[in-house]
């Protein structure tokens, strides 16, 4: 009996695994923290409790999660070509062939169309929006610019985006507060600098595998000066949360100066791999201090205001 229930075990192990490396569930996983982000800094924001929005918050969690899970889904399935021949992406399943590319196409098309029918019970604008994020992904990303110009990351930033926005649309169907247009705007500089870091960790795969990275194209030297410009950006991006929080802002001003200095002194005293790396790591930390700023802020926030 105990051995069978370990090959049980073992087998939903193998296929959550499958699965996860299918569908990309660690961006998901990360996407949805950004989107969750999204959702409680609109709620503080119109003052709304957890218990008022509740459908609201579910069936944005179940949709994002869903049409996140289609995307990776939709681009592991257009880039096995490629991914064959990369070391970091050689053993996903639709590259040895455990997942067909029918199944995969399917499971994709079915996480779509469930998951915006649940965003759109939130509400439409948050189904739009998750439409829209997940077209941006597939198209204009993974089918056209990422094997032909050095600005995919650019227009893949786009769908990386949305999530926060996504979370604030099923609160409040206004996307114009300063506040969540500060944080999509910082949603989509992070991407450059942190994919152009593991571009230059990874730059033998994509020469190989002839994707146009920057540092590919371009050299190490120009990723360093553009990756420069979009932290300059994202500095000053900062000061838009002042219009909701002194705090929020100063967090976020505090992350952008240090990422500064690291990149620059970095720069000057690291060979490039390693500076990539420690732009990396900190494009990591970065996210994870400030969207778990904004969501521990907001959920505070929310629960003060209901004494």
């Amino acid at each position: 009996m105990n051995r069978k229930r370990e090959r049980q075990t073992t087998e939903k192990q193998t296929l959550s695994n499958i699965f996860g490396k299918t569908v990309k569930i660690g961006i998901v996983k990360s996407n949805l923290i950004q989107m969750f982000a999204g959702l409680t800094l609109a709620m503080y924001t119109y003052h709304y409790s957890l218990l008022d929005k509740l459908p609201e918050m579910i069936f944005a969690l179940i949709g994002s999660y869903l049409v996140m899970a289609a995307a990776g889904a939709f681009n592991n399935l257009y880039d096995r070509d490629i991914d064959i021949i990369m070391e970091r992406t050689k053993t996903r399943p639709t590259v040895t062939g455990v997942v067909k590319p029918k199944t995969v196409f399917w499971l994709g098309f079915s996480m779509s169309v469930i998951g915006i029918l649940s965003l759109a019970l939130a509400s439409y604008l948050a189904a739009f929006l998750g439409l829209l994020g997940l077209f941006f992904y597939v198209v204009p990303y993974t089918m056209w610019s990422k094997r032909r110009t050095i600005y995919n990351t650019e227009i893949g930033s786009i769908s990386g985006a949305t999530p926060p926005l996504i979370g604030w649309a099923a609160i409040y169907p206004d996307i114009t507060h300063p506040a969540i247009i500060g944080l999509f705007v910082i949603s989509v500089i992070w991407q450059m600098p942190h994919f152009y870091a593991i571009a230059i960790r990874k730059h033998d795969d994509y020469k190989a595998a002839k994707v146009p990275m920057l540092p590919v194209v371009k050299g190490f030297r120009r990723t360093y000066l553009q990756t420069n410009i979009y932290l300059i950006v994202l500095f000053a991006v900062s000061f838009l949360f002042g219009y909701l929080s002194l705090g929020l802002m100063l967090v976020a001003l505090l992350l952008g100066i240090i990422w500064i200095i690291l990149s620059i002194f970095g720069y000057k005293r690291m060979e490039s791999e390693k500076w990539a790396k420690a732009m990396f790591i900190f494009s990591l930390i970065y996210m994870t201090v400030l969207f778990s700023t904004v969501i521990i802020y907001s959920l505070m926030g929310i629960i003060f205001n209901l004494y």
